[in-house]
Protein backbone atom coordinates (compact mmCIF):
# COMPACT_ATOMS: atom_id res chain seq x y z
CA UNK A 1 0.00 0.00 0.00
CA UNK A 2 2.86 2.14 0.31
CA UNK A 3 3.69 1.67 -2.73
CA UNK A 4 0.71 2.21 -4.86
CA UNK A 5 -0.29 5.69 -2.36
CA UNK A 6 3.10 7.11 -3.76
CA UNK A 7 0.43 8.30 -6.65
CA UNK A 8 -1.27 10.23 -4.54
CA UNK A 9 1.19 13.03 -3.92
CA UNK A 10 2.01 13.17 -7.99
CA UNK A 11 -1.02 13.95 -8.89
CA UNK A 12 -2.24 15.91 -6.21
CA UNK A 13 -4.08 18.60 -7.86
CA UNK A 14 -4.18 16.83 -11.50
CA UNK A 15 -8.01 17.18 -12.28
CA UNK A 16 -7.66 15.06 -15.09
CA UNK A 17 -5.82 11.90 -13.10
CA UNK A 18 -8.17 8.99 -12.31
CA UNK A 19 -6.82 6.80 -9.46
CA UNK A 20 -7.53 3.15 -9.54
CA UNK A 21 -9.36 1.18 -7.58
CA UNK A 22 -7.32 -0.04 -4.82
CA UNK A 23 -8.95 -3.03 -3.82
CA UNK A 24 -8.25 -3.84 -7.51
CA UNK A 25 -5.12 -3.31 -8.32
CA UNK A 26 -3.76 -4.98 -5.07
CA UNK A 27 -4.86 -8.30 -6.76
CA UNK A 28 -1.68 -7.94 -9.00
CA UNK A 29 0.85 -7.82 -6.66
CA UNK A 30 -0.85 -11.02 -5.08
CA UNK A 31 0.33 -14.66 -5.23
CA UNK A 32 -3.93 -14.60 -6.62
CA UNK A 33 -2.29 -13.18 -10.09
CA UNK A 34 -0.85 -16.15 -12.21
CA UNK A 35 1.31 -14.16 -13.65
CA UNK A 36 3.97 -14.76 -10.70
CA UNK A 37 3.94 -18.80 -12.37
CA UNK A 38 6.27 -17.10 -14.55
CA UNK A 39 7.84 -13.84 -13.71
CA UNK A 40 9.49 -12.57 -10.99
CA UNK A 41 8.75 -8.67 -9.63
CA UNK A 42 10.84 -6.10 -7.69
CA UNK A 43 9.34 -3.03 -6.45
CA UNK A 44 11.59 0.24 -4.57
CA UNK A 45 9.94 3.51 -3.42
CA UNK A 46 11.89 6.69 -3.62
CA UNK A 47 12.54 8.46 -0.77
CA UNK A 48 13.67 12.28 0.31
CA UNK A 49 14.06 13.98 3.66
CA UNK A 50 11.32 11.65 4.82
CA UNK A 51 8.86 11.49 2.06
CA UNK A 52 7.65 8.96 -0.61
CA UNK A 53 8.84 10.66 -3.74
CA UNK A 54 9.00 8.22 -6.51
CA UNK A 55 8.88 4.38 -7.22
CA UNK A 56 9.37 1.61 -9.52
CA UNK A 57 8.59 -1.80 -10.12
CA UNK A 58 10.82 -4.46 -12.06
CA UNK A 59 9.80 -7.30 -13.78
CA UNK A 60 11.20 -10.44 -15.69
CA UNK A 61 8.73 -12.51 -17.62
CA UNK A 62 10.11 -15.48 -18.95
CA UNK A 63 7.03 -15.88 -21.21
CA UNK A 64 7.96 -12.93 -22.74
CA UNK A 65 11.87 -13.69 -22.91
CA UNK A 66 11.12 -17.04 -24.56
CA UNK A 67 8.49 -15.71 -26.85
CA UNK A 68 9.90 -12.99 -28.15
CA UNK A 69 13.66 -13.73 -27.84
CA UNK A 70 14.05 -11.00 -26.24
CA UNK A 71 16.60 -10.86 -22.88
CA UNK A 72 14.60 -7.72 -21.36
CA UNK A 73 13.22 -6.46 -18.07
CA UNK A 74 10.35 -4.43 -17.77
CA UNK A 75 9.71 -1.61 -15.46
CA UNK A 76 6.49 -0.47 -15.16
CA UNK A 77 4.22 1.43 -12.14
CA UNK A 78 6.59 4.21 -12.68
CA UNK A 79 5.66 7.83 -11.03
CA UNK A 80 8.27 10.57 -9.64
CA UNK A 81 8.15 14.29 -8.38
CA UNK A 82 9.37 16.63 -11.19
CA UNK A 83 13.51 15.70 -10.42
CA UNK A 84 15.59 13.87 -13.39
CA UNK A 85 17.85 12.72 -9.99
CA UNK A 86 15.06 10.81 -8.53
CA UNK A 87 13.90 9.29 -11.78
CA UNK A 88 17.38 8.62 -13.17
CA UNK A 89 18.21 6.56 -9.39
CA UNK A 90 14.35 4.50 -9.73
CA UNK A 91 14.88 3.29 -13.32
CA UNK A 92 18.68 3.01 -12.97
CA UNK A 93 17.97 0.84 -10.10
CA UNK A 94 15.75 -1.03 -12.47
CA UNK A 95 18.72 -1.39 -14.85
CA UNK A 96 21.30 -2.65 -12.25
CA UNK A 97 18.70 -5.37 -11.43
CA UNK A 98 17.78 -6.42 -14.36
CA UNK A 99 21.64 -6.49 -15.59
CA UNK A 100 22.36 -8.80 -12.39
CA UNK A 101 19.84 -11.10 -14.00
CA UNK A 102 21.90 -11.03 -17.06
CA UNK A 103 19.41 -9.44 -19.19
CA UNK A 104 20.59 -6.57 -21.69
CA UNK A 105 17.44 -4.61 -22.41
CA UNK A 106 14.54 -2.59 -20.33
CA UNK A 107 11.75 -2.26 -21.60
CA UNK A 108 8.30 -0.18 -20.47
CA UNK A 109 6.38 0.92 -18.62
CA UNK A 110 4.77 -2.64 -18.51
CA UNK A 111 1.91 -2.35 -15.54
CA UNK A 112 2.91 -5.18 -15.38
CA UNK A 113 2.84 -6.20 -19.19
CA UNK A 114 1.90 -5.84 -22.26
CA UNK A 115 -1.32 -7.44 -21.77
CA UNK A 116 -2.27 -5.04 -18.64
CA UNK A 117 -1.94 -1.18 -18.46
CA UNK A 118 1.21 -0.34 -20.31
CA UNK A 119 3.28 3.08 -22.52
CA UNK A 120 3.68 6.45 -21.04
CA UNK A 121 1.54 9.37 -22.16
CA UNK A 122 3.24 11.74 -24.62
CA UNK A 123 0.64 12.96 -26.29
CA UNK A 124 -3.09 14.01 -25.40
CA UNK A 125 -2.82 15.36 -21.62
CA UNK A 126 -5.97 17.44 -21.91
CA UNK A 127 -8.43 14.72 -21.58
CA UNK A 128 -8.88 11.87 -18.61
CA UNK A 129 -7.75 8.33 -19.53
CA UNK A 130 -10.41 6.11 -20.21
CA UNK A 131 -10.76 2.40 -18.81
CA UNK A 132 -7.48 0.89 -17.77
CA UNK A 133 -5.30 3.64 -19.75
CA UNK A 134 -2.13 5.34 -18.52
CA UNK A 135 -2.47 8.52 -17.58
CA UNK A 136 0.95 11.12 -16.49
CA UNK A 137 2.24 14.39 -15.91
CA UNK A 138 3.66 16.24 -19.38
CA UNK A 139 7.40 15.80 -17.67
CA UNK A 140 7.75 12.22 -17.06
CA UNK A 141 8.72 11.68 -21.47
CA UNK A 142 11.83 14.23 -20.49
CA UNK A 143 12.56 12.05 -17.25
CA UNK A 144 12.96 9.20 -19.27
CA UNK A 145 14.88 10.71 -22.02
CA UNK A 146 17.14 12.16 -19.67
CA UNK A 147 17.74 8.77 -17.89
CA UNK A 148 19.04 7.46 -21.78
CA UNK A 149 15.87 5.47 -22.52
CA UNK A 150 14.97 6.31 -26.09
CA UNK A 151 11.76 5.12 -28.08
CA UNK A 152 10.87 1.51 -29.02
CA UNK A 153 7.05 1.91 -30.13
CA UNK A 154 4.55 4.35 -30.02
CA UNK A 155 0.70 3.14 -29.63
CA UNK A 156 -1.92 5.33 -31.03
CA UNK A 157 -5.41 5.91 -29.04
CA UNK A 158 -8.74 6.35 -32.04
CA UNK A 159 -11.38 8.71 -30.61
CA UNK A 160 -14.95 8.48 -32.39
CA UNK A 161 -17.70 10.77 -32.10
CA UNK A 162 -20.98 8.40 -32.38
CA UNK A 163 -23.02 10.98 -34.19
CA UNK A 164 -20.57 11.51 -36.63
CA UNK A 165 -20.02 7.51 -37.58
CA UNK A 166 -22.17 6.64 -41.03
CA UNK A 167 -23.96 3.97 -39.76
CA UNK A 168 -25.91 3.57 -42.58
CA UNK A 169 -23.11 3.30 -44.61
CA UNK A 170 -21.77 1.02 -42.24
CA UNK A 171 -24.46 -0.92 -42.01
CA UNK A 172 -24.47 -1.56 -45.55
CA UNK A 173 -21.13 -3.29 -45.15
CA UNK A 174 -22.09 -5.52 -41.98
CA UNK A 175 -25.05 -6.82 -44.32
CA UNK A 176 -22.70 -7.50 -47.41
CA UNK A 177 -19.97 -9.43 -45.59
CA UNK A 178 -23.01 -11.45 -43.90
CA UNK A 179 -24.42 -12.37 -46.82
CA UNK A 180 -20.77 -13.28 -48.69
CA UNK A 181 -19.75 -15.24 -45.81
CA UNK A 182 -23.31 -17.39 -45.07
CA UNK A 183 -20.95 -19.76 -42.62
CA UNK A 184 -20.14 -16.40 -40.26
CA UNK A 185 -21.95 -16.31 -36.86
CA UNK A 186 -21.62 -13.29 -34.82
CA UNK A 187 -22.91 -13.20 -31.21
CA UNK A 188 -22.78 -11.10 -28.65
CA UNK A 189 -20.68 -12.28 -25.03
CA UNK A 190 -23.30 -11.85 -22.15
CA UNK A 191 -21.49 -11.69 -18.31
CA UNK A 192 -23.97 -15.29 -18.51
CA UNK A 193 -22.35 -17.07 -21.21
CA UNK A 194 -19.06 -15.63 -20.13
CA UNK A 195 -17.67 -18.22 -18.35
CA UNK A 196 -18.26 -21.11 -21.23
CA UNK A 197 -16.90 -18.15 -23.83
CA UNK A 198 -13.46 -17.26 -22.44
CA UNK A 199 -11.56 -20.66 -23.48
CA UNK A 200 -12.96 -19.51 -27.35
CA UNK A 201 -12.03 -16.14 -26.69
CA UNK A 202 -8.43 -16.92 -25.35
CA UNK A 203 -8.24 -19.36 -29.07
CA UNK A 204 -8.52 -16.09 -30.97
CA UNK A 205 -6.69 -14.17 -28.48
CA UNK A 206 -3.37 -15.90 -28.63
CA UNK A 207 -3.88 -16.84 -32.63
CA UNK A 208 -4.63 -13.71 -33.90
CA UNK A 209 -2.15 -11.88 -31.82
CA UNK A 210 0.82 -14.02 -31.50
CA UNK A 211 2.43 -11.87 -34.46
CA UNK A 212 2.32 -8.63 -32.88
CA UNK A 213 5.01 -6.55 -31.93
CA UNK A 214 5.94 -7.51 -28.23
CA UNK A 215 3.12 -9.88 -27.85
CA UNK A 216 2.90 -12.63 -25.12
CA UNK A 217 0.07 -15.28 -25.15
CA UNK A 218 -1.86 -15.43 -21.58
CA UNK A 219 -2.11 -18.58 -19.70
CA UNK A 220 -5.61 -20.12 -18.93
CA UNK A 221 -4.80 -19.33 -15.37
CA UNK A 222 -4.42 -15.09 -16.53
CA UNK A 223 -7.22 -15.25 -18.94
CA UNK A 224 -9.42 -16.35 -15.48
CA UNK A 225 -8.21 -13.68 -13.98
CA UNK A 226 -8.45 -10.59 -16.01
CA UNK A 227 -12.05 -11.99 -16.65
CA UNK A 228 -12.88 -12.30 -12.81
CA UNK A 229 -11.62 -8.75 -12.54
CA UNK A 230 -13.96 -7.19 -15.86
CA UNK A 231 -16.58 -9.24 -15.54
CA UNK A 232 -18.63 -6.23 -13.21
CA UNK A 233 -18.48 -4.03 -16.14
CA UNK A 234 -19.31 -6.06 -18.83
CA UNK A 235 -21.91 -4.17 -20.82
CA UNK A 236 -23.98 -6.36 -22.73
CA UNK A 237 -23.92 -5.91 -26.74
CA UNK A 238 -20.89 -4.31 -27.03
CA UNK A 239 -18.96 -7.32 -26.55
CA UNK A 240 -18.73 -9.71 -29.60
CA UNK A 241 -17.61 -13.22 -30.73
CA UNK A 242 -17.41 -14.33 -34.13
CA UNK A 243 -17.68 -18.00 -35.48
CA UNK A 244 -17.41 -19.80 -38.22
CA UNK A 245 -18.63 -23.50 -38.21
CA UNK A 246 -18.40 -23.52 -34.81
CA UNK A 247 -14.75 -22.34 -34.58
CA UNK A 248 -14.57 -19.17 -32.73
CA UNK A 249 -12.28 -17.08 -35.69
CA UNK A 250 -12.39 -13.42 -33.72
CA UNK A 251 -13.82 -10.99 -30.77
CA UNK A 252 -14.43 -7.42 -29.87
CA UNK A 253 -13.92 -6.57 -26.48
CA UNK A 254 -15.64 -3.51 -25.36
CA UNK A 255 -16.81 -1.85 -21.92
CA UNK A 256 -18.03 1.18 -20.92
CA UNK A 257 -15.82 3.59 -19.70
CA UNK A 258 -16.03 3.30 -15.90
CA UNK A 259 -13.19 5.64 -15.11
CA UNK A 260 -16.53 8.66 -15.38
CA UNK A 261 -17.93 6.61 -12.40
CA UNK A 262 -14.70 6.55 -10.57
CA UNK A 263 -12.59 9.33 -10.69
CA UNK A 264 -14.59 11.31 -7.58
CA UNK A 265 -13.66 8.02 -5.68
CA UNK A 266 -10.37 8.71 -5.36
CA UNK A 267 -9.51 4.70 -5.24
CA UNK A 268 -11.60 3.99 -2.36
CA UNK A 269 -14.69 2.07 -2.77
CA UNK A 270 -15.34 2.45 0.70
CA UNK A 271 -16.63 5.82 0.86
CA UNK A 272 -20.02 7.88 0.58
CA UNK A 273 -19.06 9.15 -3.00
CA UNK A 274 -18.90 5.67 -4.08
CA UNK A 275 -23.06 5.55 -3.83
CA UNK A 276 -22.78 7.17 -7.16
CA UNK A 277 -21.24 4.51 -8.31
CA UNK A 278 -23.94 2.35 -7.79
CA UNK A 279 -26.13 3.08 -10.68
CA UNK A 280 -23.78 2.75 -13.25
CA UNK A 281 -22.76 -0.88 -12.02
CA UNK A 282 -26.27 -1.56 -11.63
CA UNK A 283 -27.34 -0.22 -15.38
CA UNK A 284 -29.59 2.18 -14.55
CA UNK A 285 -27.23 4.53 -16.35
CA UNK A 286 -24.05 4.67 -18.43
CA UNK A 287 -20.80 6.65 -18.74
CA UNK A 288 -20.95 8.51 -21.85
CA UNK A 289 -18.60 6.90 -23.75
CA UNK A 290 -16.73 3.20 -24.07
CA UNK A 291 -13.41 1.88 -24.80
CA UNK A 292 -12.88 -0.58 -27.61
CA UNK A 293 -9.92 -2.69 -25.46
CA UNK A 294 -9.45 -5.49 -28.22
CA UNK A 295 -10.59 -6.30 -31.27
CA UNK A 296 -8.72 -9.58 -33.43
CA UNK A 297 -9.47 -11.90 -36.24
CA UNK A 298 -7.60 -15.22 -36.92
CA UNK A 299 -5.25 -15.08 -39.75
CA UNK A 300 -7.33 -17.22 -41.76
CA UNK A 301 -10.56 -14.97 -41.65
CA UNK A 302 -8.94 -11.50 -42.42
CA UNK A 303 -9.66 -9.50 -45.27
CA UNK A 304 -13.73 -10.93 -45.26
CA UNK A 305 -14.92 -8.12 -43.07
CA UNK A 306 -15.23 -9.44 -39.82
CA UNK A 307 -14.02 -6.70 -38.05
CA UNK A 308 -16.16 -4.34 -39.68
CA UNK A 309 -18.94 -6.51 -38.73
CA UNK A 310 -18.20 -6.87 -34.80
CA UNK A 311 -17.37 -2.48 -34.60
CA UNK A 312 -20.41 -2.28 -36.16
CA UNK A 313 -22.82 -4.05 -34.33
CA UNK A 314 -20.96 -2.99 -31.20
CA UNK A 315 -20.74 0.78 -31.61
CA UNK A 316 -24.98 0.44 -32.42
CA UNK A 317 -25.31 -1.21 -29.61
CA UNK A 318 -23.09 1.29 -27.59
CA UNK A 319 -24.91 4.31 -29.64
CA UNK A 320 -28.66 2.64 -28.54
CA UNK A 321 -27.55 2.30 -24.80
CA UNK A 322 -26.50 5.91 -24.60
CA UNK A 323 -23.02 6.07 -25.15
CA UNK A 324 -21.65 9.04 -27.26
CA UNK A 325 -18.03 8.66 -27.75
CA UNK A 326 -15.75 6.20 -27.95
CA UNK A 327 -12.34 5.56 -27.86
CA UNK A 328 -10.25 2.56 -29.83
CA UNK A 329 -7.07 1.99 -27.71
CA UNK A 330 -4.34 1.16 -28.50
CA UNK A 331 -2.98 0.79 -32.24
CA UNK A 332 0.65 0.09 -32.71
CA UNK A 333 1.47 2.74 -34.92
CA UNK A 334 2.49 0.65 -37.83
CA UNK A 335 -0.51 -1.16 -37.76
CA UNK A 336 -1.69 0.05 -41.00
CA UNK A 337 -4.35 -2.41 -41.73
CA UNK A 338 -5.94 -1.72 -38.05
CA UNK A 339 -6.10 2.11 -38.42
CA UNK A 340 -7.60 1.78 -41.80
CA UNK A 341 -10.43 0.15 -40.11
CA UNK A 342 -10.93 2.06 -37.86
CA UNK A 343 -10.59 5.58 -40.10
CA UNK A 344 -13.87 4.08 -42.29
CA UNK A 345 -15.44 4.29 -39.02
CA UNK A 346 -14.51 7.93 -38.51
CA UNK A 347 -11.86 7.32 -35.49
CA UNK A 348 -9.30 10.10 -35.48
CA UNK A 349 -6.06 9.78 -33.34
CA UNK A 350 -6.06 11.64 -30.36
CA UNK A 351 -3.50 10.60 -27.54
CA UNK A 352 0.03 9.02 -28.67
CA UNK A 353 1.12 6.11 -25.79
CA UNK A 354 5.32 5.41 -25.62
CA UNK A 355 6.92 2.34 -24.81
CA UNK A 356 11.03 3.01 -23.96
CA UNK A 357 13.66 1.03 -24.11
CA UNK A 358 17.30 1.20 -22.65
CA UNK A 359 20.36 -1.20 -23.48
CA UNK A 360 22.54 -2.38 -20.90
CA UNK A 361 24.77 -5.19 -22.35
CA UNK A 362 25.80 -7.02 -25.36
CA UNK A 363 23.43 -9.84 -25.89
CA UNK A 364 24.88 -13.13 -26.51
CA UNK A 365 25.89 -13.96 -29.89
CA UNK A 366 22.14 -15.54 -31.76
CA UNK A 367 20.01 -14.17 -28.96
CA UNK A 368 17.77 -10.92 -30.53
CA UNK A 369 17.95 -7.75 -28.92
CA UNK A 370 14.45 -6.74 -29.69
CA UNK A 371 11.32 -8.34 -30.39
CA UNK A 372 11.28 -8.84 -34.27
CA UNK A 373 7.53 -9.56 -35.04
CA UNK A 374 6.03 -6.75 -36.87
CA UNK A 375 2.28 -5.32 -35.88
CA UNK A 376 -0.09 -7.58 -37.14
CA UNK A 377 -3.68 -7.31 -38.65
CA UNK A 378 -4.60 -7.44 -35.13
CA UNK A 379 -4.34 -5.27 -32.49
CA UNK A 380 -4.84 -4.35 -29.14
CA UNK A 381 -7.37 -1.47 -28.99
CA UNK A 382 -5.68 -2.18 -25.22
CA UNK A 383 -5.11 -4.17 -22.63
Amino acid sequence: MRFLRVAYAVYEGDPNWVAPLLMDLRKVFTEANPLFAHATMQLWVAVRDGRDVGRIAGVVDRHFIETQHNPAAFFGFFESVQDPAIAARLLGTVCDWARSQGLGWVLGPMNPTSNDECGLLVDGFDVPPVLMMTYNPRYYPGLLEAAGFRKAKDMIAFHIDLAKTPMERLGRIAAKTKQRWPELRFRPIRRKTLTQDLGRIKAVYNEAWEDNWGFVPMTDAEVDFLAARLKPLLTEGITWLAEADNEPVGFLLALPDFNVPFQPLRGRVLTPRALGLLPYLLGWKCPPRSRVLALGVKRAYRGKGLEAVMLFEGLQAGFNAGFVEAEASWILEDNLRMRRVLEIFGAVPYKTYRLYERELLRVAAGRSARPQADAADSDHAGS
